[in-house]
């Protein structure tokens, strides 16, 4: 089940909201996961028991850590430093086969195929490949779990200030199970961090405010999703799936700059849908995007682009590693993107996309501070970062290294031969002109650039006493795009959600 589908919007979420409304608060985490079990049935009935398994795992690790930490404490193991806190072995131990617990169900279901694939090809040895159905939302709710137990294992039993011990478990089975298993953000993100929400799992409130802003956030990611990523999407999917060979400049051309909007609109839209949701139920999200294509550097792209996984690399890989103060600060960042890559799928165009932005991320780390760029106009820095980006979705969107290398070359005029099938004019019509410039437009925080460009604060306008007309004009309008949204999806067959197939 997806968020733009009719069964969605028609059926499944007014139930929800409805039920979670009317239900006693006691009653309310209990229905959220009973409705996200049901949604990831829908789709994977098969894979819930994994999904469970996951959230059983974790749970009993996590108690398990509790535990030990309560009988460090009573052995008199724990530091009495303010901040810190002392860990056994065993306790390390049982740290360890948590990550080999949750790291193995990611390795087995979405690497294993590969990694036999790979074997076989290197040694001839006539292995028997499996097929292994890889499980809708793995990688994403596999890191919650993750995050959840290192969490733990970080803070419990460490001392605080006012001499207490500083508690991260959560005894309550279904609190955690609804958290890793909300399905919001199930599917596809954002990688909600168990410290984020901890205390919304407990208690929170529900405003009228708080729930029209979430309305209004899921109608603006389903515009993103339903009008501009897959009318876009159809051109890039036509033309990725053409012969090469054929292909002329422009049309390569044409399609890296649709499936760069497609993934950008298709992503940030499914974020947005799952933030105003998570508001709807009271759950405030993490943003997952701030306007990545208007960076001027792949540093800075990637502390706006897909930024719940960059903060969980970070803090849980990048960090650990030493970061930037202790040991080689490039081996860390290049074992971030080549993980980065892995992550997002078991192809080696993944593992090169990855290394791809390694790559960049490492030179400008080696110009930092030497104020070599400081005199490049910002158009140039925004045009490279661009280039980059879109070089590298090539990679992303085929896969497979020689057939993105080709398509590269075409891009590049490498090639080229005197007869080429089917022109730019072939793949945009009219309509599709209007929606690519449309994303293009919307890609662009206008809000902070027209004030800055003005020399002027949207507040300094003027415009405060007609802010309850805009008000009713702005929900007439969202009403309006709902309704379009409706439409499409009525008349389309065409609704993937790419990040599904991680």
């Amino acid at each position: 089940m997806v968020f733009s589908s009719l069964i969605f919007l028609c059926i499944f979420l007014p139930v929800m909201i409805i039920g979670y409304y009317v239900l006693p608060k006691s009653c309310k985490n209990v229905f959220l996961l009973l409705g996200s079990l049901f949604f990831y049935a829908w789709g994977e009935p098969a894979y819930i028991f994994l999904m469970l398994s996951s959230v059983i795992g974790n749970y009993l690790f996590g108690m398990l850590i509790y535990a030990m930490a309560r009988r460090e404490e009573k052995k008199g193991i724990a530091s009495t430093v303010t901040g810190q806190a002392g860990r056994s072995a065993l306790r390390r131990l049982m740290m360890i086969l948590a990550v080999v617990f949750n790291v193995g169900i990611l390795i087995y279901f979405k690497y294993f195929t590969l990694l036999v694939q790979t074997a076989d090809d290197l040694f001839h040895a006539n292995l028997t490949v499996p097929e292994i159905a890889l499980p809708i939302g793995i990688s994403f709710y596999t890191f919650q779990g993750l995050s959840y137990v290192i969490d733990v294992y970080r803070a419990e039993g460490r001392l605080l200030e006012d001499g207490s011990r500083e508690s991260l478990v959560q005894k309550n089975f279904i609190n955690l199970a609804l958290y890793i298993s909300m399905f919001p953000q199930l599917i596809a993100g954002p990688i909600v961090r168990y410290t984020d929400i901890r205390g919304f799992l407990k208690e929170r409130k529900i405003s009228t405010d708080d729930f029209a802003r979430g309305i209004e956030r899921f109608i603006v990611g389903l515009a993103k999703k339903v009008l501009l990523a897959n009318t876009i999407g159809e051109v890039a999917d036509k033309i990725f799936s053409g012969n090469v060979s054929y292909m002329g400049t422009g049309v390569a051309w044409v399609g890296a700059l649709c499936y760069t909007l497609q993934i950008f609109y298709d992503f940030s839209g499914y974020s947005d849908m799952a933030i105003g949701l998570g508001r709807i139920f009271g759950f405030h999200f993490m943003e997952n995007f701030n306007f990545p294509y208007i960076s001027r550097s792949i540093t800075e792209f990637w502390r706006r682009w897909h930024i719940s996984l960059s903060t969980w690399f970070r803090d849980y890989l990048y960090i650990p590693l030493g970061g930037n103060r202790k040991g080689n600060v490039y081996l860390h960042l290049l074992i971030v993107f080549l993980v980065t890559g892995i992550w997002h799928g078991a192809a080696w165009g993944y593992l090169v996309w990855g290394l791809w932005h390694g790559l960049f991320m490492l030179i400008e780390r080696s110009f930092r501070g030497k104020n070599v760029t400081a005199k490049v106009p910002g158009i140039l820095k925004w045009l490279y970062t661009m280039l980059v980006v879109m070089f590298g979705w090539v990679l992303f969107k085929l896969e497979e290294v020689p057939a993105a290398i080709a398509y590269i070359g075409r891009m590049l005029h490498i090639g080229v031969g005197s007869y080429t099938d089917f022109g730019v004019r072939y793949y945009l019509d009219n309509r599709t002109i209007f929606f690519l410039i449309l994303a293009v437009l919307a890609a662009i925080p206008w809000a902070e650039v027209l004030p800055r460009r003005l020399g002027c604060r949207v507040s300094q306008i003027g415009l405060s006493s007609g802010a309850s007309v805009l008000c009713v004009v702005k929900r007439v309008l969202l009403i309006a795009l709902l309704l379009v949204c409706m439409l499409f999806i009525v008349n389309s067959t065409y609704n993937p959600f790419i990040y599904f197939r991680f």
